[in-house]
């Protein structure tokens, strides 16, 4: 496991911070304010390395490009070319298969959580606490209470697969999840 130390490890997470900003630029978030899609995996790298102290260089960079592949034009192999082998396949195992209907994703991440390597269940943690604090703090727009609820059952799910990977991301998850929306 890779250690963030500078400068090689700065300079690569960089390169990952600068990609991913290019690649989501013309992105929004669902939220009433529609706030840059980029402040999302801003927030998954402050969650692991700022939270729970996380400074493998690999799952910090893996956390920045998360989406680039599910949410971008960016495939496997140019993320594997531009970040190496290991950062793309951490990518690879938290991206949803986007040709397959929404319900079956949803049901495939959880069947498949207890299964992911653990830096990439570091990841899909940070992403779950950072998604649940948003549903709360900067909603979907569209959301009515009932679905905001429902991701926060569903999300629940597929860290409970993960548990035992990092209890200091689990705890943080599990103080996000109370606060759940409530009717």
């Amino acid at each position: 496991m890779s250690q963030l130390s500078p400068p090689q490890d700065l300079g690569l997470f960089l390169r990952a911070l600068a990609f991913a900003a290019h690649k989501h630029r013309n992105q929004r978030r669902k939220d009433a304010d529609a706030s840059p899609y980029i402040n999302h995996p801003i927030a998954l790298a402050n969650a692991l390395c700022g939270e729970a102290r996380v400074t493998d260089v690999e799952v910090l960079c893996a956390a920045i490009l998360h989406d680039t592949v599910e949410d971008t034009e960016t495939t496997a192999e140019e993320l594997e070319r531009e970040f190496g082998e290991k950062i793309a396949s951490i990518v690879l195992e938290v991206t949803d298969d986007t040709t397959l209907e929404k319900a079956e994703r949803k049901r495939l991440q959880v069947e498949h959580a207890a299964q992911i390597s653990h830096q990439a269940k570091l990841v899909k943690l940070a992403d779950k606490i950072c998604n649940l604090r948003d549903v709360v703090d900067s909603p979907p727009a569209t959301w009515p209470l009932s679905r905001r609820q429902e991701y926060f059952e569903w999300a629940k799910q597929v860290v409970d697969r993960m548990r035992g990977a990092h209890p200091v991301l689990e705890r943080i998850f599990d103080e996000a999840f109370s606060r759940k929306p409530a009717g």
